[in-house]
């Protein structure tokens, strides 16, 4: 394990190689599991207050499903995730692209400049999970078979977790953070 600041990350994050095949896998985990992308309140109320812009880039399916149930519902838990289409199907921000291929229409929104906010962090994290106590929180490798062509690719071109995750890892910790991380895993692999 790796402590920094209010963070403990697993060592399966440093250690473990990991770069999606969206060939292969087609965007499964926006689509596969029992509900949608975990939230922070602070992002469910993103959600809502974008949702008129990203509406647009949305699937009728997606569209009508978010209507209906809001940009954001309450899992289990109690917890805020993204509405799912149908019997927990797709997301109902996913949309695909020509190749059949599920991708976010939040961030599609966001690549064409129309929104700032890039897409929920648990998605852009992916296959990092985020468990939050108290005290800090607990970064860990979510293993899920769909993802076997991301691990099979990601060990043939050498690329870790978290080097795969950099530019997620500092949207969420920030680049010092990220720095620092870097240096602490050099530091133990020597």
């Amino acid at each position: 394990m790796i402590s920094l600041g209010n963070a403990v990350v697993s060592d399966d994050v440093a250690e473990k190689f990991f770069v999606c095949d969206l060939l292969k896998c087609k965007g499964a985990c926006c689509v596969e599991g029992d509900m949608g992308a975990p939230l922070d309140v602070e992002e469910a109320l993103i959600l809502e207050e974008i949702y008129p812009i990203v509406k647009p880039y949305l699937s009728k399916d997606g569209v009508k499903t978010i209507e209906k149930q809001g940009t954001s519902v309450t899992d289990e838990e109690g917890e805020p995730v993204t509405p799912t289409i149908g019997n927990n199907r797709e997301c109902a921000y996913a949309i695909y692209d020509p190749k059949g291929i599920l991708k976010c229409g939040i961030e599609q929104a966001y690549i064409e400049g129309k929104i700032t906010y890039q897409k929920p962090i648990s998605c852009h994290l992916y296959p990092i999970r985020i468990t939050k106590y108290d005290e800090f929180d607990a970064l860990n490798y979510d293993r899920w078979s769909i993802c076997k062509p991301a691990c099979s690719n990601g060990k043939e071109l050498g690329v870790p977790i978290y080097k795969f995750l950099k530019g997620p890892l500092i949207r969420k910790y920030g680049e010092s953070w990220y720095a620092e991380l870097c240096k602490t895993i050099e530091d133990k692999q020597k």
